[in-house]
C-alpha cells in the first residue's frame, strides 16, 4: 500500500510539472503608451530565431502611421552578412485597443499576429522588449544599432521571467557608424 501510494504522489509530481513553453506567457504590456512615440525606426539586437528572418542581419523595423489610421510596417535586413542582399518586407498593424501597447501585425493577406511591447523606455523610447502570444518570438529593440550591455542584460532577464526561452536569443549584427 504504501509503493502505491509513494508511486501515485511520484507520477503526479511528474505530469504537474511544466516545461517552460507549457508555463503561462506572462504577456502583460507597458501602461501610458504613446503609439506616436514609438512610431520610427528601431534596431533589433536580439531575437529568437524564426523561419522568416532566417540569415538576416543588419534587421530594422520602421513604423509609420497610415491614413487608414493603421500602421505601415516595413521590416529589413541583409542576407547572410552586413553587405549581403537587402531583403524588405512590407506590412501593416492595427490597433486594437490605443490604450494598450499591442498590435496586431499583418504581412500576409488577413492574418494578423499579437505584437505585445512588453517593456519599453517609457521615458524617452529608446529600448523595446517585444514578444507574442506564443514563446517562440521575441525581440529586443533600440533606437540605436547597439544598446548598452546593462539594459540588455536586464532585458534579457525580464523576457526570462516572463517565460520565454533567452538561451536561444540571437544577437544580430547591426551596421555601426
Amino acid at each position: 500500500m504504501k509503493n502505491i501510494a509513494l508511486i501515485s504522489i511520484i507520477f503526479i509530481s511528474i505530469i504537474s510539472c511544466k516545461t517552460k513553453s507549457e508555463m503561462a506567457i506572462d504577456k502583460s504590456t507597458v501602461e501610458n503608451f504613446e503609439l506616436d512615440k514609438y512610431l520610427g525606426t528601431w534596431y533589433e539586437i536580439a531575437r529568437l530565431p524564426n523561419r522568416f528572418e532566417k540569415d538576416l542581419v543588419g534587421v530594422t523595423a520602421t513604423y509609420e502611421m497610415r491614413d487608414d489610421g493603421k500602421v505601415a510596417v516595413i521590416n529589413q535586413g541583409y542576407k547572410n552578412t552586413l553587405d549581403g542582399k537587402l531583403k524588405k518586407a512590407t506590412g501593416k498593424a492595427r490597433i486594437p485597443d490605443p490604450a494598450k501597447a499591442r498590435l496586431e501585425v499583418s504581412f500576409f493577406w488577413i492574418f494578423y499576429s499579437d505584437y505585445y511591447i512588453l517593456e519599453l523606455d517609457t521615458m524617452d523610447y529608446q529600448y523595446a522588449l517585444v514578444g507574442s502570444s506564443s514563446d517562440n518570438y521575441l525581440w529586443i529593440l533600440s533606437r540605436t544599432p547597439k544598446l548598452d550591455e546593462e539594459t540588455y542584460n536586464r532585458l534579457v532577464a525580464e523576457a526570462n521571467e516572463r517565460g520565454y526561452y533567452t538561451e536561444q536569443l540571437f544577437k544580430v549584427p547591426q551596421k555601426i557608424n
